[in-house]
């Protein structure tokens, strides 16, 4: 059997692919302006059912969205049957299949990729698709279903939802009915999963004040509202930025970046949020959540996604050991280099941490090699994940004293109020929500474990920055050459200074982060490490930006 070309090159003369525009696919998949997607979408159809085919006619996930970009941009990328990210070897399958000039290159590419990965074509095709709220979906999700009419795959539409519940999806269809059956396969079955374990995590606690949920005019706003009916008595929430359809509205001075990026509140937010209130904010698909709060004198204050890891696994290693089973679970974080200083010292004081270079496939591939990995990225973009047989060692221990009985309960509960697929804002929110009531903390408490390092990330524009490669977990160059032994020279001057410089993946920048005991401090490390940078990689000083020092 081979691939149906002529159905395939009706279908994509529909969608041609524009001219002077190179697509790549990186840790988020496709991302660009949604009016230039087309052609992108409808090949990516026809890669998901293939991808299928590949794995024996496994569900393959797509999900159309641009996440914490502004609303004209879109995006899609793929999920693979574990509800885990695309194998990353296929990613540059999919960059080359994008970038095909023409119809018959394009199917001429499509023979040369079935034949070198040996895909049986007579193997079934699945695959469930879902996409955000921007108003570019609904004609990118058309072109997607033209790739899987193309090659008769049998399409699953999720509709509009959130980037998360999307790979739960695609999870619970992929172990319907097995050993490792990991819930009912609806979005109402989502909500019904995390609410249950949530709610009985919540008996006997005292009443929280309400939460205040900052929707980002996207898409997290359908399913907060959602899920809060299956919390009306055990988590009070007061739901903001909900206008999905307000034209530019999505993400525009709300959500879990402007809060990060701009360590303030949302203005939308300054009449709503209390003096000691609560309040998160999630970003446009809901796979970030960033906590913050209010003190007494109305003074802001960010929990991002350092302050959640160390909250959660704190926590967890403390059900672990009541439990009984310390020896048996081994709890690690993982962070990357963007981490906070006092978060990793703090972490490091109590249980083992990795670093790694950045990116989610890089987090959550390292969590995987603990039987308890917590993962966060600093931008609130994270999970907890457990090994199978930490799972099957959970739900079969015996414990021998009522307190023992009473923690394992809470861990088969955590278990499942965690989305363990991805990050997930709404999952990690109730998630958060537990240890907070458990420990009686409010924002000022949670705050309170240690103290951040003030920071500061500076973006260089370079002619190149391919000339930079670094080691380490990205906290190190290797090259230019002297660069890093001038930025360690720099360093020592600087209290608990802490500095690294690493390219960007999709564009001629390179970002320097830096750290240390004052603001001052670190401001002027930052700008001194940036001048560093522009001079090396052959800057003009005459148009060197004035802060650089």
């Amino acid at each position: 059997m081979s691939l149906p070309v002529n159905d395939i090159r009706r279908l994509s003369e529909l969608h041609p692919k524009p001219q002077h525009i190179n697509y790549q696919y990186g840790t988020a998949g496709f991302r660009t302006l949604g009016k230039v997607l087309d052609s992108v979408l409808f090949r990516v159809g026809i890669l998901a059912a293939l991808r299928s085919k590949k794995l024996d006619g496994k569900t393959i996930g797509v999900m159309v969205t641009a996440s914490h970009n502004p609303e004209p941009d879109n995006g899609v990328k793929l999920v693979d049957p574990r509800g885990e990210m695309l194998e990353s070897s296929w990613e540059s399958h999919a960059t080359v299949l994008a970038n095909t000039p023409s119809t018959d290159e394009f199917i001429s590419a499509l023979q040369d990729f079935v034949k070198t990965t040996k895909i049986d074509i007579s193997k079934p095709a699945r695959v469930v698709y879902a996409r955000d709220t921007r108003p570019s979906g609904p004609a990118l999700v058309a072109a997607l279903e033209d790739g899987l009419k193309a090659m008769s795959a049998e399409g699953r539409n999720a509709g509009v939802t959130t980037t998360p519940i999307l790979h739960y999806l695609v999870r619970t269809i992929n172990t319907k009915g097995s050993k490792e059956s990991y819930g009912t396969d609806t979005e109402e079955g989502y909500y019904t999963k995390l609410s249950s374990a949530f709610n009985k995590l919540m008996v006997g606690r005292p009443p929280r004040p309400p939460l205040v949920i900052d929707c980002a005019n996207g898409v997290g706003a359908l399913a907060a509202r959602a899920l809060s009916r299956y919390l009306v008595n055990s988590l009070p929430v007061e739901l903001e930025n909900t206008a999905i359809d307000t034209p530019g509205a999505l993400n525009n001075s709300c959500g879990a970046d402007f809060v990060k990026v701009n360590q303030k509140l949302p203005p939308s937010l300054t009449d709503v949020l209390g003096p000691c209130q609560r309040g998160c904010s999630l970003d446009g698909d809901a796979d970030r959540l960033i906590y913050f709060y209010l003190d007494e004198h109305r003074e802001f204050h960010m929990l991002d996604g350092d302050k959640i890891t160390t909250l959660v696994a704190s926590f967890i290693v403390e059900l672990v050991k009541t439990v009984g089973l310390s020896e048996k679970l081994k709890v690690g974080v993982v962070q990357t280099a963007y981490a906070n200083g006092s978060s990793t010292k703090y972490l490091s004081e109590r249980l083992p941490v990795k670093c790694v270079p950045t990116g989610v496939k890089h987090l959550h591939h390292a969590a995987e090699q603990y039987d308890i990995g917590v993962y966060f990225e600093a931008n609130g973009h994270g999970t907890v994940v457990f090994s199978q047989p930490a799972q099957d060692l959970i739900f079969s221990h015996q414990p021998s004293t009522p307190t023992q009985l009473t923690a394992l309960t809470h861990l088969q509960n955590i278990l499942n109020v965690i989305n363990q697929t991805v990050g997930d804002a709404l999952s990690d929110m109730l998630l958060v929500e537990v240890v907070l009531a458990h420990k009686s903390y409010g924002g000022a408490e949670w705050d309170s474990l240690y103290t951040d390092l003030p920071n500061r990330l500076v973006k260089v524009v370079v002619p190149d920055r391919n000339i930079f490669k670094t080691v380490d977990a990205e906290r190190r160059l290797v090259s230019p050459g002297a660069l890093q032994n001038k930025i360690d020279e720099l360093v020592t001057k600087y209290s608990e200074g802490r500095s690294f410089v690493r390219p960007s993946g999709t564009e001629d920048v390179v970002r320097v982060y830096a750290e240390a005991t004052t603001r001052r401090q670190t401001d002027d490390l930052a700008f001194r490490v940036a001048g560093l940078v522009y001079d090396e990689a052959g800057g003009d000083r005459s148009q060197r930006p004035k802060e650089f020092l």
